[in-house]
């Protein structure tokens, strides 16, 4: 990409890649040779060269000057990742808070919050998750049953779970979604809230994955108490507001990260490694699988575009997440198939990839949901038939038991 780079573009690229050189012997090691082991030790040296990248205006390049950032386009976002994965260095910590919840408060958050909640973010001083899903409402988002409701006094209390929460477990904040009127149809009766995950009553518990790590969790509610300015967007505007952060999170999970980071030459070299180009069905699946995600990437290179010319995303960004992920999984499937039992090994570059990236399906919202709305608004395929359109979400419990 750096072959079409304005002058402008080409001289962030410069001070970017020169920053970086100058700076990389202070960057976290995370793997091999005198790589940090201990969960605390990596979380809080990333926590400090997330700062360092903020410094060096590597994080938050899209964000305002007033908050913080670069103010700058989405191509010198990509500029900037582009080049921190070429010096070989780990991206910022909070990927969540400075891609998704941050853009989500510069939004639709007041000044109070915006002043107090962007800047130690951004410097990875407080991080963020995302408490959106929840056990029956994953890829119906709308149907979440978490409860807010106003106290005498004018504050929140909270109550209900939350799953799939990546990072809670050394959040600060979380951005949450909740209901606050069950007596109006689902998508209108949500509110965004701010809450402080070390309030009393917040309860965070790890979910263990078959890669052996716990990355996502489990938050429980139990009447924490908020204050009447929690709101982010206003009392009922919550899916409104979400939208902006899932906007923000499909853009990020299918182009944000060129495919992130799956690189067809990468898979390539590790089958040439295990002698597996003589076979004609490894290398037409491996032409199958860079071509697939060669055209993501020019897809984001489009949308790079769009979004440089004030222009909104549109479904193409989940049709990228379906694409790049499907791609992934099964170059993973393919490398299995050839290294044999040592791809899983602990010691194995690709145990990682091959165990996590099944999980990804359902990040950003799930592959079904993703291809439904493709159909309905890229095709212009039928809509699904809803039972939930108009009516209020209080009703909707009996109106579904009557249909079945």
């Amino acid at each position: 990409m750096d072959l079409n780079d304005t002058p402008e573009q080409a001289a962030y690229r410069a001070r970017a890649r020169a920053w970086l050189q100058e700076n990389r012997a202070q960057a976290p090691v995370l793997s091999g040779p005198g790589a940090l082991t201990e969960e605390a030790e990596i979380i809080a040296a990333r926590r400090k060269w997330q700062g360092r990248l903020a410094e060096g205006g590597l994080a938050g390049v899209t964000w305002p000057e007033d908050y913080g950032g670069q103010g700058l386009g989405p191509v010198e976002q990509v500029i900037a990742g582009q080049e921190i994965s070429r010096a070989g260095v780990p991206g910022i910590l909070d990927a969540i808070g400075v891609g998704m919840l941050g853009p989500t408060i510069i939004a639709h958050g007041s000044e109070e919050q915006k002043a107090r909640y962007l800047g130690p973010m951004l410097h990875g001083e407080e991080v963020w998750c995302q408490l959106f899903s929840e056990p029956a409402a994953g890829s119906d988002l709308a149907a979440i049953q978490t409860r807010a409701r106003r106290a005498e006094d004018g504050s929140w209390v909270l109550s209900g779970q939350k799953v799939w929460t990546t990072n809670a477990q050394f959040a600060s904040f979380g951005l949450l979604l909740a209901r606050t009127d069950p007596d109006v149809p689902k998508h209108n009766g949500l509110t965004m809230f701010v809450v402080p995950m070390d309030a009393p009553g917040v309860t965070v518990r790890g979910l263990r994955q078959i890669s052996g790590e716990a990355e996502f969790n489990e938050v429980f509610f139990d009447e924490v108490h908020l204050p009447a300015d929690a709101d982010v967007g206003g009392v009922g505007n919550g899916w409104r507001t979400a939208l902006t952060t899932l906007m923000f999170e499909r853009v990020t999970i299918g182009l944000g990260g060129e495919g992130l980071g799956y690189d067809p030459l990468r898979f390539a070299r590790a089958l040439l490694a295990a002698g597996a180009q003589r076979d004609p069905l490894v290398r037409k699946r491996l032409g199958e699988i860079a071509a697939e995600l060669t055209a993501v990437r020019f897809t984001g290179y489009r949308v790079l575009t769009a979004l440089q010319q004030g222009q909104i995303p549109g479904p193409e960004a989940g049709l990228a997440k379906v694409t790049t992920v499907n791609s992934a999984i099964a170059a993973g499937d393919l490398i299995a198939e050839v290294l044999g039992p040592d791809a899983l090994a602990s010691e194995s570059e690709w145990a990682y990839m091959i165990s996590f990236l099944p999980g990804l399906k359902s990040a950003g919202g799930t592959e079904e949901i993703l291809r439904n709305t493709i159909g309905e608004r890229v095709l212009g395929l039928p809509a699904e038939p809803r039972l939930d359109k108009g009516v209020p979400f209080s009703e909707l419990r009996a109106k579904e038991t009557a249909a079945q």
